[in-house]
């Protein structure tokens, strides 16, 4: 079967074709069992190969637009996320609008997350798996975009301050500041998504909080989107003096990756105990990345699914 594809707007052709039509050999290459062919020809693509084949490319490759539409820098990544969105037609892709540029799921389980974040059902939400599959940059912009809407007064972001055996107490300053550079994934994130202006404006007023466990203790939040990361270094104390932090009207999201625990050995980790025993609990929402939703150098995941199969081997940085 043979069928032309056209843009909406023919100035992103060469954008969807990608530099040396490398997207267009991307989509050849994921479509290979239906012998799928790509040329781009006058103001289109040609497709050739089976029916199923090109069905699904022709909604992945008018996805793709949509989203190079909203963002011409847009790259594979997005390009990956509408493959898989055409691959799934069942499952509702939202986007996070009202931020500095929109944020769209790129994988199923990245959508049953954005449902989970925006959804009204669950109000502790568990977001594990490796890195590089954007659970913690969606709880991010999950949190801002409620900033935006107004469903929370606050967007509060916590994190154990535990990376790599290192100690805090050779570092310089006072504990805001020794901190600082493991929170700076956070403001990276909050960046992107609300602009560095209004991120920095937002945290002077105290709006947005971005601060170690240690400054958690003691407090009930209310009216609140709050976020704990890296909830695989907290200890069982700490996780559970986190989650009973949650005042009225206060959501709360628990991202980590139970595959790379900096605790020492002899320390379970808070996050494993939580999943185990909250399983099931009435108003708790989970959702498990595989490396099948990492979006970052296509090397990675294989780099995560070779460590997966070695047993022996205990994850890290």
């Amino acid at each position: 079967m043979s069928q032309v594809w056209t843009p909406k707007d023919a100035s992103l052709l060469p954008v969807i074709c990608g530099p040396n039509h490398m997207n267009l050999l991307y989509l050849e290459s994921e479509m290979a069992d239906g012998n799928l062919k790509l040329e781009s020809q006058g103001g289109g693509i040609k497709l050739d190969g089976s029916n199923e084949a090109i069905a699904t490319t022709e909604v992945a490759l008018t996805a793709f637009e949509a989203l190079l539409a909203q963002n011409p820098d847009a790259g594979i990544p997005a390009l990956e996320g509408a493959l898989e969105q055409a691959r799934t037609p069942s499952q509702n892709y939202r986007t996070l609008t009202g931020l500095k540029v929109p944020i769209k799921a790129q994988t199923n389980m990245q959508a049953k997350y954005l449902d989970l974040l925006t959804g009204t059902k669950h109000d502790l939400i568990f977001g594990v798996g490796p890195a590089g599959t954007g659970k913690t940059f969606l709880a991010v912009a999950a949190g801002a975009a409620a900033l935006k809407n107004k469903a929370a007064s606050k967007l509060i972001i916590t994190r154990p301050a535990v990376e790599a055996g290192e100690n805090l107490g050779f570092l310089p300053g006072d504990l805001e500041e020794k901190v600082e550079p493991y929170l700076r994934p956070i403001w990276d994130a909050l960046d992107e998504t609300l602009g560095a202006d209004q991120a920095g404006r937002l945290r002077e007023k105290r709006v947005i909080e971005v601060a170690p466990l240690a400054f958690m203790r003691g407090r009930t939040l209310k009216n609140a989107f709050v976020i704990m990361d890296e909830a695989q270094n907290a200890t069982v104390a700490q996780m559970k003096m986190v989650l009973t932090r949650l005042g009225r009207d206060s959501r709360m999201v628990v991202t980590g990756d139970p595959g790379q625990v900096d605790l020492p050995k002899s320390q379970p980790s808070g996050l494993a105990h939580a999943l185990r025993i909250l399983d099931g609990v009435e108003g708790v929402g989970r959702v498990t990345f595989t490396a099948r939703d990492v979006r970052r150098h296509a090397l990675v995941s294989r780099i995560i699914e070779a460590y997966d199969k070695d047993k022996g081997t205990k994850g890290g940085d």
